[in-house]
């Protein structure tokens, strides 16, 4: 791991250089484990890694923290500190005086004031700008841990399409705990979310599972993902519990064509918006363009969400390595809802999709 991580810190500083920044300060969040192979706990302690453009990392974490860091050597030095000690005080010290910092975009408030108060000419830009472009951009060993991670919420997901998780009569909030085993059983060792929405609840695409029983003949999205071996999966499939009538089964096909044919344009070159409208263009033609609330995806890998976003305005071309979702949707409020998603990774010739489980329109009954 040595190489790959000095590889990163390479890339890293390089980018820095770029962009004439003096240091990079890591706190929670994704960039700290993507570079270091360290997952902070989100505590009120500090835990930051201070990356100097000419100098050594230092990863500052409180001595409680420390014996769940692996160091490497090669790569970064451990400071841990005491709990008399002042860990915003010993990162300012790391600092020095370097003034161009950038700074984790989800370093607790709390820290970011306390540095400004401690270093008061250094200027501040948002990590992200920085380590986003790197990290949207997969190596071979990292997609493949990606299509690890698909492949088991696949089987999640074929387990649903093939009847085996009971729908009809039970809570979304019972499926959603029973789809929630089954990513673990699959491998995953942790659950990012596990949504369940039934009727006119489908119509809301981040709805939180409640105790709505689910009815027959009725649609719900299964949207749902989780983490294993440190990367990120994200599937969404939606069912029906009884025969559709005409105007659902059209719905689902336009959404089904929306699907692929965004699909088809996640190619290296593409830009991002393009990828967008291919999905949007064929839900507006059919009447629905209103309905379609959101993005067609986003980026995915060490985190849910990540670069690139494919979204109308962003201008970015896709290159090989891309990982993001493609999943459109329509929500008719007070009615029901359709999306479908999968995973896919950008390459010359196309997008690898990374999901496999059944696209079509599926009735599961009870």
């Amino acid at each position: 791991m040595t190489a790959k991580r000095q590889a990163r810190f390479a890339r890293l500083r390089e980018r820095m250089a770029g962009a004439g920044l003096d240091a990079l300060l890591l706190s929670v969040g994704a960039d700290l484990p993507w570079l270091t192979g360290y997952e902070a706990m989100p505590l009120e302690r500090l835990t930051m890694a201070v990356v100097p453009a000419d100098g050594e990392a230092t990863l500052v974490v409180p001595r409680l923290e420390a014996p769940r860091v692996v160091v490497d050597p090669d790569v970064f030095s451990l400071r841990a500190w005491s709990e008399h000690e002042d860990p915003v005080a010993i990162v300012a010290s790391l600092v020095g005086k370097r003034s161009s910092l950038a700074v984790s975009d989800r370093t607790w408030a709390t820290f970011l004031l306390a540095l400004q108060t401690t270093l008061p000419s250094a200027t501040w830009t948002p990590a992200g700008r920085i380590t986003g472009p790197l990290r949207a951009v997969k190596d071979p060993d990292e997609i493949e841990a990606l299509a690890a991670a698909s492949a088991a919420a696949d089987s999640v997901a074929v387990a649903l399409l093939e009847g085996d998780i009971p729908l009809v009569g039970r809570s979304e909030r019972e499926v959603s705990a029973d789809i929630s085993r089954r990513l673990l059983d699959a491998g995953h060792h942790r659950v990012n979310f596990a949504i369940v929405a039934s009727g006119p609840n489908a119509a809301s695409p981040h709805h939180e599972a409640s105790e709505r029983q689910i009815q027959a003949g009725e649609a719900v999205v299964c949207d749902f993902g989780g983490t294993l071996d440190g990367y990120c999966s994200d599937i969404t499939r939606t069912v029906w519990t009884g025969p559709p009538d005409t105007f659902e089964v059209e719905v689902y096909k336009v959404v089904q064509q929306a699907q692929a044919e965004a699909s088809r344009a996640a190619r290296v070159g593409a830009t991002c918006e393009q990828v967008d409208a291919a999905a949007r263009s064929v839900i507006a033609s059919a009447g629905f363009g209103d309905f379609f609330i959101h993005r067609t995806g986003h980026g995915i890998g060490v985190e849910e969400h990540e670069d690139p976003y494919i979204v109308a305005g962003n201008v970015e071309r896709l290159v090989a390595g891309n990982a993001f979702s493609v999943e459109p949707g329509v929500y008719l409020p007070g009615r029901f809802g359709v999306r479908i998603e999968d995973i896919v990774v950008a390459e010359p010739s196309g997008a690898r999709c990374l999901n496999v489980a059944d696209h079509d329109m599926v009735i599961v009954g009870g």
